[in-house]
C-alpha cells in the first residue's frame, strides 16, 4: 500500500523543540501480537469464576478495557481485570500477580524475536516500524531533542531499544513503567518538559499509536502525530488504529515513517 500522510490540522507553531515517542507499535514491532496474549489470558481468569457468561460477552468486556488503557502502564489493564473479577464476586488479587503471569506468557511469544535480534539472524529493520530510524536521524540533525516514553516496563524498553539500535537517539531519556508506581510515564515526561525544560506546548510534537500520548499532547496544545501502522504487515494504515487516534485528537495520521522528509517538512523542519 502506498505511503500517505493525512494532515487534519497543519502545524502552526513557532517551531518544534522536542519530540516525544511512544515505543511499541510506534518504533518497535518486537511485541506485535501482545493483545493476542493478554486477551485470552484475561478471559481465562474471568471464565475461571464459573459465572456461566458467554465467552463472547467476556471477551468484549476484556477487549474494551484493554483497548481503552493501551498506552498506559500494563498494571492499569491488570487493575481493570481485578475489578472485573471482584465485580463478579471473585477474590481480589494484587494486579502485579496478573501482570507477572501476562509478562511471562508474552516473553515466550517474543523470545525468538529478541534472540534473533541479539544474534543477528533477524535484521533490526524487520522489527522496526518503517523509517523510524530515519525520522530519528532527521530530528537529531534538525536539533530536536527526543524523548521515549512507554507503558512497557522500563528495563524492557531500554533493552529492546538497544536491540533495535535506536537507544542512542533519545537524549531526553528512555522512560517506562516501574513496579509499584501507577503514575503515567508519558504524563510525567510531558510535565517535566513543560515545567523544568520550559518547553511551550506548541514546541512539542508527539508520535504514538496509542490514545494516551495523543490525548495528553492534544490536551495541552501540542502537536500529536498518530502512527497508525498495520503491525501485522508493517505497511499501510490500520483503520481501527486510525479511528482511535483521530478520536484522541491526532493532528496528523501516518502509516509509518517511510518518507521522513514529508513528516519533517510538515513540522517546518
Amino acid at each position: 500500500m502506498a505511503f500517505s500522510t493525512e494532515i487534519i490540522r497543519p502545524y502552526k507553531g513557532r517551531g518544534v523543540r522536542c519530540a516525544l515517542f511512544d515505543f511499541d507499535g510506534t518504533i518497535s514491532l518486537i511485541r506485535e501480537g501482545w493483545q493476542q496474549i493478554m486477551t485470552p489470558y484475561f478471559c481465562e481468569c474471568v471464565e475461571a469464576l464459573g459465572t456461566g457468561e458467554p465467552r463472547d460477552a467476556i471477551e468484549a468486556e476484556v477487549r474494551e478495557f484493554i483497548d481503552r488503557l493501551t498506552g498506559k502502564q500494563t498494571i492499569f489493564q491488570c487493575i481493570a481485570l481485578d475489578e472485573a473479577i471482584v465485580r463478579r464476586g471473585g477474590p481480589h488479587r494484587e494486579p502485579l500477580v496478573y501482570k507477572t503471569e501476562y509478562l511471562r506468557r508474552l516473553a515466550v511469544h517474543i523470545a525468538d524475536r529478541k534472540k534473533g535480534l541479539a544474534d543477528g539472524t533477524i535484521k533490526k529493520e524487520a522489527l522496526t516500524v518503517k523509517g523510524a530510524r530515519e525520522i530519528l536521524i532527521g530530528l537529531r540533525e534538525a536539533g530536536i531533542k527526543c524523548y521515549l516514553a512507554s507503558g512497557t516496563d522500563e528495563p524492557d524498553v531500554m533493552a529492546e531499544a538497544e536491540l533495535l539500535g535506536v537507544d542512542s537517539f533519545f537524549d531526553g531519556g528512555i522512560h517506562g513503567a516501574r513496579d509499584g508506581l501507577t503514575d503515567c510515564s508519558k504524563e510525567a515526561v510531558i510535565k517535566e518538559l513543560l515545567e523544568s525544560e520550559r518547553v511551550q506546548p506548541e514546541e512539542l510534537v508527539t508520535f504514538g499509536d496509542g490514545c494516551v500520548e495523543i490525548e495528553l499532547t492534544a490536551a495541552i496544545g501540542g502537536y500529536a502525530v498518530g502512527v497508525a501502522t498495520d503491525e501485522k504487515t508493517g505497511d499501510g494504515v490500520d483503520p481501527w488504529k486510525r479511528g482511535r487516534l483521530l478520536s484522541a485528537g491526532a493532528a496528523m495520521i501516518i502509516p509509518h515513517f517511510a518518507e521522513p522528509e514529508t513528516v519533517l517538512k510538515a513540522l517546518g523542519l
